[in-house]
């Protein structure tokens, strides 16, 4: 279901979808974030991470070389960065699954390394279109619907917030 088509212009746009994101996800929210290098995962998380009430002082940097970062807020936010798995198999090994659906959030950039994730999940697809602008589509699937409806509604409202915080959403 597609809930979202915009562009964000700067980093403080794309940080304050992110903000406004994590603000309506549940605990158990999967999303999944894809994009090539460069496009704005990190930044949209450290957004999401601010929504969850991180706190602005932590540092939310990309989990390359550790697969995890795990952070504390209203709702403990897990952080993946699969770029350097090797198989699903060595993601279900290290025990990470035990992160997805449960009492936080859990961001997975590079999800295309673990297909298995995409049936409950929240789909950011970020595309880099210049220097400051960035494609952004959020999709859910039907399962994250029924198990998520009041933030999927809230996410395919009108408007995600005012024009003055953020751009409306690109009509069909």
């Amino acid at each position: 279901m597609l809930l979202l088509d915009l562009h964000t212009r700067s980093e403080q746009e794309t940080l304050a979808l992110g903000k406004r994101l994590g603000g309506l996800l549940p605990a158990g929210a999967l999303l999944l974030l894809k994009g090539d290098l460069g496009a704005g995962k990190t930044c949209l998380t450290k957004g999401i991470a601010g929504g969850l009430g991180v706190d602005d002082s932590v540092p939310i940097t990309s989990p390359t070389y550790t697969l995890l970062n795990c952070y504390t807020g209203r709702l403990p936010l897990y952080h993946f960065d699969l770029y350097r798995l090797a198989s699903e198999e060595e993601l279900e090994e290290l025990g990470f699954d035990e992160y997805f659906h449960g009492e936080g959030v859990a961001v997975v950039e590079w999800p295309e390394r673990c297909p298995e994730l995409q049936h409950l999940a929240l789909n950011v697809e970020m595309t880099y279109v210049d220097a400051t602008c960035r494609h952004i589509v959020v999709t859910a699937s039907e399962s994250f619907c029924r198990e998520f409806s009041v933030c999927c509604a809230a996410l395919s409202a009108e408007r995600l917030c005012g024009p003055s915080e953020f751009p409306q959403k690109v009509e069909q």
